[in-house]
């Protein structure tokens, strides 16, 4: 009995110790942490039901495989435009991965758009989730070093006078962002959508793109406080935010949400073809 006394008060010690180091290492998260973070929460879980399955098939789509900053590789979904051209559009995917739903938002915007190649990335290195449990597990999982590599690997793919616009939702609406800021002078553009804004603005005056928010007013996480210092930020920054929100809750663009609003999707969308086209001339 005293060594097992022993044994869960030394468990419980090391717990305590490891959330402390934990606490200590992420005191100044970043912005993609910040929001990775937000899978420990239950209500952020809540407001991502297992999604309804979607299936898709594109013959038009196909996989692609290309070399990584780090020595690797990573593999992405590719909708090559008809005729050459420099224009890009990198896609971040939801917390979910990289999955059908993403593939078909990818295809539509590539229809509505004209000739463009739209590349969607995979931060997850291939993982899909399909439960809110493993959703949160894969977006805290992701390692900020190998993302930035799939990122800037596909930045090379699209070749040094390519012409980069980028979108993503949720998880990958911040990462969106990120992706803007990596691209350098390559930017032309950056939708995000219901993601975490970068706080650093001495970061966000390198961006080389206007920014595109779209944000839900309902949002308790990414809530009117954050998408107003992001304008606040965007302002010192010197940058162009072109900043819509909605009558609605974090999610509402995917269908498959309980959360979904079709006029704020069908208005946010609208705006979004508009700023691509008016940057990828």
């Amino acid at each position: 009995m005293k060594k097992l006394i022993l044994l869960t008060l030394f468990i419980g010690i090391s717990a305590f110790t490891y959330a402390q180091r934990k606490v200590v290492c992420c005191s100044n998260p970043s912005a993609t942490q910040r929001f990775a973070m937000l899978a420990s929460n239950p209500g952020f879980k809540m407001a991502h039901l297992k999604p309804l399955p979607i299936r898709f098939q594109s013959s038009i789509g196909s996989n692609i495989t290309y070399k990584t900053a780090d020595g690797k590789e990573s593999t992405a979904y590719l909708l090559k435009a008809k005729t050459p051209t420099n224009n890009y559009i990198l896609v971040i995917h939801e917390w979910w991965g990289l999955n059908d739903y993403v593939k078909r938002e990818s295809e539509k915007i590539y229809n509505d758009l004209g000739n463009v190649n739209v590349i969607d990335l995979d931060l997850y290195d291939g993982k899909v989730a399909t439960t809110p449990q493993d959703a949160g597990k894969l977006m805290q999982a992701v390692n900020e070093d190998r993302a930035k590599a799939i990122i800037n690997g596909a930045l090379a793919y699209a070749g040094p006078k390519a012409h980069i616009a980028t979108i993503g939702w949720c998880f990958g609406g911040g990462w969106s962002l990120q992706t803007g800021l990596l691209a350098g002078k390559k930017l032309v553009g950056t939708v995000m959508y219901y993601g975490m804004p970068e706080q650093d603005v001495a970061r966000l005056k390198t961006l080389n793109g206007d920014v595109l928010g779209n944000f839900a007013n309902k949002d308790q996480w990414i809530n009117p406080k954050v998408v107003g210092k992001f304008d606040a930020d965007m302002k010192a920054a010197g940058k162009k935010l072109y900043l819509h929100q909605y009558d609605a809750d974090h999610g509402f663009a995917n269908p498959s949400n309980p959360a979904y609003s079709s006029d704020a999707t069908k208005d946010a969308y609208a705006n979004t073809i508009s700023f691509f086209k008016a940057r990828l001339k």
